[in-house]
């Protein structure tokens, strides 16, 4: 993996001040993807290539924040063993500050990924007992990055004891919150911390709405409106609602915007909304107003989607030819 591109080739912004930083706390696994050579047939044995990389949503998002320029701490739970290490020295090579990822107790958790030839998603599994495991008190020092960073970004996958502590600890100092419910059953298990929490934004996709709000939503721009008017009601500021190839639907205290999802070729969907959430939160720190971070979240999206990696080495440089394309 190539090293960490230089603030200077940044394209998101040039207002960040060096003495803040992003925080970024969730799972860390290694990926063992496998894409198979034409359409994959289910109950036999399919040829692919298959590879190994760093990811797990956490991780993926702190290092998509580094690759666009942002100074990010990691904090998140591995092994003491080959991939962990492995996790760690790549992770820390994309610019990401490792230092403060808790170490041993159980393995490095994985996640298993079978794709089809076309980039789809057949079938994940994932091992995220290291995860599980992370406590408040096993955070340590890691407690002391949340009452100066400028975002915290909070990953479902973490214990519910840990999302609760986050919460808390940026109302108290005043750091915006972003919480990607990652899951249906992370996003049910996190519905009840959501109450009179001041979370800035929470990006859940159509079914992981309707897990935080309790009922079936349609995917109708009046029905996502009135689920996320009751999230709203709750504390949530802004509810940002991922559709797929259809865009996405941002409710900021109630003012609905409907945006568009950038053609794409698929090569590989892993990551597409890591790279959506990480290019946001760039943004946002950087002064952009929320819709024009979450147009620039599209583009980061369909980017990655476009090339192999979970997280693109030349992320940033993408998106200002992008950009550049576009205003040409």
């Amino acid at each position: 993996m190539s090293s960490r591109e230089s603030p200077a080739s940044d394209p998101v912004g040039a207002k960040r001040r060096p003495d803040r930083y992003s925080v970024v706390i969730g799972g860390a696994v290694m990926d063992v993807k496998a894409v198979t050579d034409t359409r994959a047939v289910p109950g036999t044995s399919n040829p692919a290539t298959i590879r190994t990389s760093p990811g797990g949503v956490g991780r993926n998002i702190a290092e998509g924040l580094a690759r666009l320029g942002r100074r990010t701490f990691l904090v998140a739970a591995v092994g003491d063993d080959a991939f962990g290490r492995e996790l760690l020295a790549r992770t820390a090579d994309a610019g990401v500050h490792v230092d403060h990822v808790v170490r041993g107790g159980f393995a490095t958790g994985t996640y298993l990924a079978t794709l089809d030839h076309d980039g789809e998603l057949v079938v994940g599994a994932s091992d995220l007992r290291a995860t599980d495991a992370l406590t408040v008190d096993r955070l340590g020092r890691a407690r002391d990055l949340v009452p100066r960073a400028d975002f915290l970004v909070v990953d479902g996958n973490i214990p519910a004891d840990v999302v609760r502590w986050s919460i808390q600890a940026c109302a108290q100092h005043d750091v915006p919150l972003l919480l990607d419910p990652v899951s249906v059953a992370k996003a049910g298990r996190l519905a009840p911390l959501l109450d009179g929490a001041p979370v800035d934004t929470v990006t859940p996709n159509l079914a992981e709405l309707a897990a935080l709000t309790g009922g079936p939503v349609a995917d109708t721009r009046p029905a996502i409106a009135r689920a996320a008017a009751e999230l709203h009601e709750r504390g949530v500021r802004r509810v940002w609602v991922r559709r797929g190839r259809r865009g996405s639907l941002l409710s900021d205290d109630g003012t609905v915007t409907l945006l568009e999802a950038p053609p794409a070729d698929v090569v590989d969907v892993t990551g597409a909304g890591d790279a959506m959430t990480a290019a946001y939160v760039a943004a946002r720190t950087d002064g952009a107003a929320p819709t024009t971070a979450a147009e620039l979240g599209h583009r980061a999206a369909a980017l990655t989607v476009a090339h192999p990696d979970t997280v693109r080495p030349d992320l940033a440089t993408a998106i200002h030819a992008a950009r550049t394309e576009k205003l040409s």
